[in-house]
C-alpha cells in the first residue's frame, strides 16, 4: 500500500473536524431534527419548542444548514431527507442513539495522550454509568446492528440449527433477525441484568418473545447455562484482553453440542495490525475505555478458536461497516 502524502491543509482539516462532529452531536442531543419534523420553522419557533436560547439556536441551525443536514428558505428551516430519515426520532431509521454514544466518548478521546502514557483507561463502562448513557450505548448497538443483521441473516444458513446463543447480545438484534429468517430457531440472549429491559422491549417489538428469551449473566465470571448448536459472539471480544477472550471462547465451546457452530463478529485487523484504519482506531477506543481490550487480527482470533478445539475455521465472505468481519468454526 502506498503511503499517503499529507499537506498542511489536509492535516488542519482533520485537526479541526471535531467542529463538525460537535455541531452534529448538539443537533441530535437537542433533538433539533425531531422538533422540525416535516415542517418549515423559524429559529424562534424551534427555540421556543425546545426551551433554549434563540440566538444560539439560530447559529446552530445555520451551521447544520451549511452541513446540508437542514435547508434554510426565507428564514425558515426544514429537514433534508437525510435529516428526517436518520436524525428524527419519528423515523424508524433513526441513528441518533449511536451518535449520542459517540458523543459520550468525546471527552475520553481528548485524553488519548494520557491513556497512551499510562497504558490505562480514562473512562468508565457504559453499563456502570447513568441511564441515559446506558440507553445510548445499547440502542446505539441496536442502530448499528439493524444496518447489518437483516442482510446477514439471509447470508448465513442456519436452517439446520435449533438453539442459538447470542452471547453479550445487548438488545438482541442479531438473535431477532436470525430467528425471523429461521422460524425453527430458538434463541437465548445472554447479557448483564442491566441490559434486560432494553432487550425485552426490543424483542417484544418484533413479536418474538416466545422465540427469544433473555438470560442474566456475566460471561467472564459465570458459566454459560444450557446447550446450544450455534453461538454468535458479536463485538464482545474487543472489550477484553487475550486471556479473557480465550476464556470466553472456551466457555462458549463448552456450551455447544458436538457439531455446533461458533461465529465471531469483530472489527478485524490485518495480521500486521496496522490496518484497516477503523479497526486500528477502534483499538485506541478500547485503550481509552477498557483495562486490556483491543481489536484483534484474523490470525489472533483463529488461533484462539483453534486453542479451544474448534475446527474448520474460516472467514466468511462478509465485510460489514468499518471493516467488521466474521470468522466461523465447528466443534
Amino acid at each position: 500500500m502506498n503511503a499517503q502524502e499529507w499537506n498542511p491543509g489536509q492535516l488542519l482539516e482533520i485537526s479541526g473536524y471535531f467542529w463538525k462532529t460537535c455541531t452534529l452531536h448538539a443537533g441530535v442531543k437537542l433533538d433539533i431534527f425531531t422538533a422540525i419534523g416535516k415542517e418549515h420553522k423559524t429559529a424562534g419557533d424551534i427555540a421556543q419548542k425546545l426551551e433554549v436560547d434563540e440566538r444560539g439556536t439560530a447559529m446552530l441551525l445555520n451551521a447544520l444548514a451549511a452541513m446540508n443536514l437542514l435547508v434554510k428558505t426565507d428564514g425558515r428551516y426544514a429537514n433534508t431527507r437525510s435529516g428526517e430519515e436518520l436524525l428524527s426520532k419519528a423515523s424508524p431509521k433513526y441513528i441518533g442513539y449511536m451518535i449520542m454514544h459517540q458523543h459520550h466518548l468525546v471527552e475520553s478521546w481528548a485524553l488519548l495522550d494520557q491513556a497512551v502514557k499510562t497504558g490505562k483507561s480514562v473512562r468508565t463502562s457504559p453499563s456502570s454509568e447513568d441511564e441515559e448513557r446506558r440507553e445510548s450505548f445499547l440502542m446505539g448497538m441496536f442502530n448499528l446492528a439493524m444496518g447489518i443483521a437483516p442482510g446477514l441473516a439471509l447470508q448465513i444458513d442456519l436452517s439446520d440449527r435449533r438453539h442459538l446463543l447470542d452471547l453479550g447480545g445487548g438488545p438482541g438484534t442479531y438473535a431477532i433477525h436470525f430467528c425471523m429468517e429461521n422460524p425453527q430457531l430458538r434463541a437465548a440472549v445472554f447479557d448483564l441484568p442491566t441490559t434486560r429491559p432494553f432487550a425485552e422491549k426490543t424483542i417484544d417489538k418484533f413479536g418474538l418473545s416466545d422465540q427469544i428469551k433473555f438470560t442474566d449473566g456475566n460471561y467472564l465470571e459465570e458459566d454459560i447455562k444450557g446447550k446450544y448448536d450455534v453461538a454468535w459472539l458479536s463485538n464482545i471480544l474487543h472489550g477484553e484482553g487475550p486471556g479473557d477472550c480465550q476464556k470466553i471462547i472456551w466457555k462458549t465451546v463448552s456450551a455447544l453440542e458436538p457439531g455446533g457452530m461458533i461465529m465471531i463478529h469483530e472489527f478485524i485487523l490485518d495480521n500486521t495490525m496496522d490496518g484497516p484504519l477503523f479497526p486500528a482506531l477502534f483499538s485506541l477506543n478500547m485503550l481509552l475505555g477498557t483495562s486490556y481490550g483491543q481489536a484483534y487480527s484474523e490470525k489472533q482470533l483463529a488461533d484462539m478458536l483453534s486453542e479451544a478445539g474448534v475446527r474448520e475455521i474460516r472467514r466468511i465472505p462478509f465485510q460489514g461497516p468499518n471493516d467488521s468481519g466474521i470468522i466461523t468454526g465447528i466443534i
